[in-house]
């Protein structure tokens, strides 16, 4: 699309679309997710500085010359630790401006299509463009396969059997949060591995689950490695986790 893709706004306002475009294999979108991006004239997403970002490069053969991009490039990714105070106030900062750049295209009348890894509301980096824009303009998640579901898949066994409770936890907490969490947890996913593999592996040890344990890095891209917890490298890439699989336990009293 040529010209200035902010000029001849309309009286109708634009919807915004949190498009979830699955864990990595572009076989995994969905079709509600192929035809909302294909709709929309702006199609806009997360990346890091020097890169298309994740997201895009899954949806690379629905994205045409015709759409308006809008990639959002993170001002700092691991230059800072998260709980530096200089981290939060240029995240938030930078989600402000973001959300400010969508709401041009919205408010004159063209709707975007906002490309998310996995699922929106899965972690997923939408959720802060929610917060701010949903109160304002028509907004629409559109779900997709989280990267939790595709690394299960790949497991020699179900991840959840009976009446497993199934626990999500964040690679982030702290080594006790997390031992608390998977001993009390029936199957489990640690998400958000990268540089938190190693105190994680120290709670799953500690709870005596590292024979139950895999580790799977990149579900279903080409890199995709799966293997048991006990033969995994020393280190992680963000996109990794650990799955645990319930063992199938009936609860008290339901007759097996």
């Amino acid at each position: 699309m040529t010209g200035d893709p902010l000029t001849t706004p309309t009286p109708d306002l634009g919807r915004l679309y949190g498009v979830g475009v699955g864990p990595g294999d572009p076989d995994l979108m969905t079709l509600k997710a192929v035809k909302r991006i294909a709709a929309c004239p702006v199609v806009a997403y997360f990346c890091k500085r020097g890169t298309r970002g994740h997201a895009r490069r899954i949806a690379d053969a629905v994205v045409t010359a015709e759409h308006v991009e809008v990639p959002m490039v993170y001002p700092v990714t691991v230059e800072l630790p998260p709980d530096h105070p200089d981290y939060g106030r240029q995240i938030e900062a930078f989600f402000d401006e973001s959300a400010e750049r969508l709401a041009v295209h919205l408010a004159a009348g063209r709707s975007v299509a906002v490309l998310n890894e996995g699922d929106p509301f899965f972690y997923g980096s939408f959720m802060h463009l929610f917060l701010r824009l949903s109160t304002r303009f028509p907004t629409e998640v559109v779900p997709g396969v989280t990267s939790m579901v595709a690394s299960a898949s790949l497991l020699p066994r179900p991840l959840m059997l009976r009446d497993d409770v199934l626990s999500v936890i964040p690679g982030t907490l702290d080594e006790e949060s997390l031992l608390r969490a998977i001993t009390g947890a029936q199957a489990s996913v640690v998400m958000k591995l990268g540089s938190n593999l190693p105190k994680v592996r120290r709670a799953i040890a500690a709870a005596g689950l590292t024979d139950r344990a895999w580790y799977v890095e990149r579900a279903s891209m080409v890199e995709q490695r799966v293997m048991p917890l006990a033969e995994a490298p020393d280190s992680a890439p963000y996109f990794s986790q650990i799955v645990i699989p319930g063992d199938g336990r009936r609860a008290e009293g339901v007759y097996e």
